[in-house]
């Protein structure tokens, strides 16, 4: 991968007569992959405002010059990220549509986009774990930019033959067969946002575009024409920014979560960037965190940061040093509760973000932590009596357990063999031992007839 901030970067003069897609080498005799910017009418064949005349089909909105194979317009301009938002496992194709004007960049932070700018990204879900190549198109998303970090967007759903996509007025709920690695087949769920689940995380405060930012463009990309370049350097060399990109300018970027080359701390913080920073960050949310990576760890409220909601359990943090237990973003990220973060557009666990925000927390110096007893069977209404049994990972760890809801102790009666519930009882359990932090509780409800 060239890095990409070592060249002399010029703004070049417009090429005008060259295809738009067609390469061409810049004074160092490095090869640009688009030859020159072309000026997209603003907000494409879309309406300036929301409650305008909105395209009822994706073919009218001017973003695709050939809809049904997904050919976008000759203004449209790929793009990618570094780290995507987690989209229940969907791939995404990303485009940007520029009107006259530029962007107002930033080293670290949001980007100003100007008004009539369009984002256009469309939602592939894989199919087959044994097949890469099987996938379905799912929505194609417009977010018009309206100047002033406002924005709205729109939702359109991909007919089954892919002949079109239809607007839809409101959100959706789909289930779609995915297959395994062993052929076995389950149904997941997907959610089509709606025009106010839109406005609800493309806010003002997070500069109404989400993710398109020096940190996460700071990357090579495989560009349509067949040459692979640094994204900043591409844009730069389009005249899409207000200030052009100095040789000299920062190299920080986000780090993706298999990037071994970089820090876990590095790919866990990127993580949350991506995945939270819209909405946590200083005047966001009622959570006092920041997730942006640029802030520094030690201001971000993160480790051993204050919770509003302890869910229940002792000594809460927004994250707890090597104790996954109580570190309650790890719980919200690994949830599809009403706990789940984020709230919306997800429906699904992302299991290698859950992955690495676990080797992340227990990497972290601090005391071995007891997991909390597994309690069997769960609780539920029995006919006759239960027989329960409780077990802790940790070899020689004591398990104390109350019946009447109230929180065990090292005193409480000690676990040692199954017992037989007969009555309605609220079990709660928890462990204990020597050099190690006690577990968090676990309750199971039973109710016996």
């Amino acid at each position: 991968m060239r890095a990409g901030w070592r060249y002399a970067w010029v703004l070049l003069a417009s090429l005008s007569t060259l295809s738009p897609l067609a390469s061409r080498s810049d004074s160092t005799g490095q090869p640009h992959a688009i030859a020159s910017r072309i000026e997209a009418h603003p907000y494409l064949r879309m309406p300036a405002r929301p409650n305008g005349d909105i395209p009822k089909l994706l073919s009218q909105t001017g973003a695709f010059k050939d809809t049904p194979h997904l050919v976008p317009s000759d203004e449209l301009i790929p793009y990618d990220l570094i780290v995507p938002f987690w989209s229940d496992g969907a791939q995404k194709l990303r485009w940007i549509a520029m009107p006259k004007g530029k962007i107002e960049i930033s080293p670290s932070g949001e980007w100003i986009f100007p008004a009539g700018t369009v984002f256009v990204k469309t939602f592939e879900l894989p199919l087959d774990a044994r097949d890469p190549s099987l996938k379905r198109r799912l929505e194609t998303r417009l977010l018009m930019v309206q100047g002033g970090s406002l924005v709205y967007g729109v939702v359109y759903k991909w007919r089954a033959d892919l002949s079109d996509a239809d607007l839809l007025p409101d959100s959706l709920t789909e289930k779609v067969p995915i297959a395994n690695a062993a052929g076995e087949t389950h149904s997941q769920t997907w959610y089509y946002p709606s025009r106010k689940d839109c406005s609800t995380c493309h806010t003002k405060l997070s500069g109404g575009v989400l993710g398109v930012k020096a940190l996460q463009l700071n990357r090579d990309f495989a560009y349509p024409s067949g040459v692979s370049d640094n994204e900043l350097r591409e844009w730069n060399h389009l005249g899409l920014f207000a200030t052009p990109i100095r040789e000299d300018a920062s190299s920080a970027r986000l780090a993706a979560a298999d990037d071994e080359t970089r820090s876990l701390n590095d790919r866990a913080r990127s993580y949350l960037d991506a995945n939270c920073s819209g909405c946590h960050r200083p005047g966001g949310t009622v959570a006092g965190f920041d997730a942006r990576y640029d802030t520094p760890l030690e201001r971000q409220g993160l480790v051993n940061g204050a919770v509003l909601l302890d869910q229940g359990i002792d000594h809460p943090r927004i994250i707890s040093p090597h104790d996954i237990w109580r570190s309650i973003a790890y719980m919200r990220i690994n949830t599809v509760g009403d706990i789940r973060m984020p709230p919306l557009d997800r429906e699904t666990i992302d299991e290698r973000g859950v992955a690495l925000m676990r080797a992340w927390i227990t990497g972290m110096p601090g005391r071995p932590v007891l997991a909390p007893p597994a309690i069997a069977p769960a609780g539920g209404t029995f006919d006759k009596p239960v027989e329960i049994r409780l077990t802790e990972s940790q070899p020689d760890a004591d398990i104390r357990y109350t019946l009447d809801g109230s929180v065990p102790g090292p005193s409480d009666k000690l676990y040692d063999k199954p017992f037989v519930l007969s009555d309605a009882a609220v079990l709660r359990a928890r462990a204990f031992k020597e050099g190690f932090t006690r577990s968090i509780t676990s309750q199971e409800v039973f109710v016996v007839r």
